[in-house]
């Protein structure tokens, strides 16, 4: 069944400026994917594939719909990320909606574990460690982030204090 066509996009959600770059950001993920316009139109079964002409070309915005299904097929290895992303960016009264639900801390901590992953993830000699070199680097980094988060709270405390007598 196909539904989406031109009135399921949203003109006027965001400024243009963020159209373009989002239409940027769209068209390097298809072309990583090695997919064309046509190819990406048909798996989201859209009725009119020069709708992703169009948004790639900045003309058009990125509804919420064309987001959940983009994300199936241009953010296959993070479809959580992609879903943020683009509509925080394009979206921001669906993202305030999603957060005011709980939604958008939920996407927002899945996204943030999964670039921690992605740190581990491009280490190549990572890779190679055994249980008990890995156990030590994890560690080590528990360590290393309890240390950033104290350091961030006394700072936070610090600004407060500043404000508060500032005020």
């Amino acid at each position: 069944m196909r539904v989406l066509s031109a009135g399921a996009v949203c003109p006027g959600v965001v400024e243009p400026a963020t159209w373009r770059k989002t239409g940027a950001a769209i068209r390097n993920l298809r072309e990583s994917a090695g997919l064309t316009i046509a190819e990406v139109g048909a798996a989201i079964d859209l009725d009119d594939p020069s709708l992703i002409e169009a948004l790639e070309n900045g003309r058009i915005a990125l509804s919420f719909e064309l987001i959940l299904r983009l994300a199936a097929v241009l953010g296959r290895n993070d479809p959580v990320g992609f879903v943020m992303r683009f509509t925080r960016s394009s979206n921001p009264e669906v993202w305030k909606s999603l957060e005011a639900l709980g939604v958008g801390k939920l996407l927002l901590q899945s996204a943030r574990e999964r670039e921690f992953v992605n740190i581990c993830r491009s280490n190549d000699e990572a890779r190679n460690l055994s249980d008990k070199e890995f156990t030590e680097i994890l560690g080590f980094t528990q360590a290393a982030f309890e240390m950033a988060m104290a350091l961030r709270n006394r700072h936070t405390t610090r600004r407060r204090k500043v404000s508060t007598k500032d005020a």
